[in-house]
């Protein structure tokens, strides 16, 4: 049996159960609007959707890797790339393009021109600290701690704040040492 070749986003995209995409837009846009109303301080709801989107990225990542059949990464730097033309593409339908890398090769920037979260969104001036994707964030942050790096990721620029794309910096703070439970030799 030949090995399991590596899927591309767009052929996992065209195979995996979809929903509708207003309907998950607007279904986002209700738990940030009850966020909102529920904490009253921008910051907490930053808080919270970065932990909601912890939470689904550390339960994401297992999705992900049974349906792409993508294999270990090499460096930071091929796993910025994976997630950014596959992981982007199997779950919002949408590629990043991945820049700004700096000379330890631990930091980058993935810029997304589409953003599907944000369609029928305008932000009132009584939220503009809140970063709206800030979900995104955390599903990065959590996916990525499950494949043993720890990060740190922002979002620099916001098209909801005005920029001209939205960007997420993405940050490796350290590689985690796999642990195992047990030793084969006992």
């Amino acid at each position: 049996m030949a090995p399991a070749v590596p899927r591309s986003g767009d052929a996992i995209f065209a195979n995996v159960e979809r929903v509708n995409a207003e309907l998950f837009t607007l279904t986002y846009g209700a738990i940030v609007r009850q966020l909102l109303t529920d904490l009253e301080e921008v910051e907490e709801v930053n808080k919270q959707l970065d932990q909601m989107g912890y939470n689904i990225g550390i339960r994401l990542i297992d999705e992900f890797l049974a349906k792409s059949n993508v294999t270990r990464c090499v460096d930071f730097r091929e796993t910025a790339e994976v997630i950014a033309k596959v992981g982007f593409k199997m779950f919002l339908g949408v590629t990043a393009s991945v820049t700004n890398w700096d000379t330890e090769g631990t930091c980058c920037s993935l810029i997304l021109e589409d953003n599907p979260l944000v369609d029928f969104v305008e932000l009132p001036d009584t939220c503009q600290g809140l970063y709206y994707c800030n979900i995104l964030s955390g599903v990065v942050r959590g996916a990525l701690e499950m494949v043993s790096m720890k990060t740190e990721v922002t979002w620099v620029r916001d098209m909801l704040r005005g920029d001209d794309a939205f960007e997420l910096q993405v940050k490796l703070l350290k590689q985690i040492p796999e642990e195992y439970p047990y030793k084969d030799d006992e």
